[in-house]
């Protein structure tokens, strides 16, 4: 009875399907995160009597044909990038990309990664650098004599020392964009590497043509819409619930198959 195969294979999409809403739903306050979204495909198809086919000697043809489908299957699991919220903290070192691009972090492998959580910080020799201490955006150190960090909407670090009357540049954060944001690998800890499907990365100046600008004292709140969640696991707890039905229901035909004399 393929019933029960196809059932099954609409219990496991709904179970993916679940999962994906629920580390949407774990990551609503992750800075930078960006909402997953799971897209199912139908199996391939049986031909019990196929379309086109020549149904008599007179070459007439059949309209429709029988086809019977085998299930569904989990396709893609799509990263919706749309911009999360700006969160104003007040804090010099965090940093937001208003629009297209991600921060290049540096990896203790020698790895470049890319993120857009910005809550950066500095290490003990004045290097900025992410919250787990990798070096961001190519090595930029602050003095530790400077008195303010202003780091301005082109990403340029500019430090106040003391008997200073302007203020001096001490490097530039650039940005990088990729031709397709979606086929970038994610790695965890709001980090994400490159890949043959994302391209390779497209350094620039922020706020130029195609990329961001760069937002001290904000940080990019997770795009997680809560209540869209929430109606889409209860749409999902029922997919499930009605595949479980059809599992029941081709049981009890079996069983009663059993029990004829």
């Amino acid at each position: 009875m393929r019933s029960l195969d196809i059932a099954a294979t609409g219990l496991q999409a709904q179970q993916t399907n679940v999962e994906v809403i629920s580390n949407n739903i774990a990551n609503m306050s992750t800075t930078g995160y960006k909402r997953r979204r799971a897209e199912f495909q139908d199996l391939i198809y049986e031909n019990m009597r196929r379309v086109g086919s020549q149904s008599s000697d007179q070459g007439t043809v059949l309209p429709s044909g029988a086809q019977l489908g085998l299930g569904v299957r989990t396709a893609a699991v799509y990263r919706i990038s749309e911009q999360g919220t700006l969160s104003q903290t007040g804090n010099r070192f965090d940093l937001a990309i208003r629009g297209n691009g991600y921060f290049p972090v540096t990896l203790p492998s020698g790895e470049t990664a890319y993120t857009r959580a910005g809550s950066f910080g500095l290490a003990p020799d004045g290097t900025i650098v992410t919250a787990d201490g990798y070096t961001v955006g190519g090595g930029i150190v602050v003095p530790a004599a400077a008195r303010d960090v202003t780091i301005n909407a082109a990403g340029e670090v500019l430090v106040k020392l003391d008997g200073q009357v302007n203020p001096q540049n001490v490097g530039r954060i650039q940005t990088v964009i990729f031709a397709n944001e979606g086929g970038l690998e994610a790695i965890g800890d709001n980090m994400f590497l490159a890949s043959p499907a994302s391209g390779q990365e497209q350094t620039g100046t922020p706020g130029s043509v195609g990329y961001g600008q760069v937002m001290q004292g904000f940080l990019e709140t997770s795009n997680v819409n809560v209540v869209q969640e929430i109606t889409n696991l209860i749409t999902a707890q029922r997919a499930y619930e009605m595949n479980s039905k059809v599992v029941t229901a081709s049981d009890e035909m079996l069983s009663t198959l059993t029990r004829m004399r």
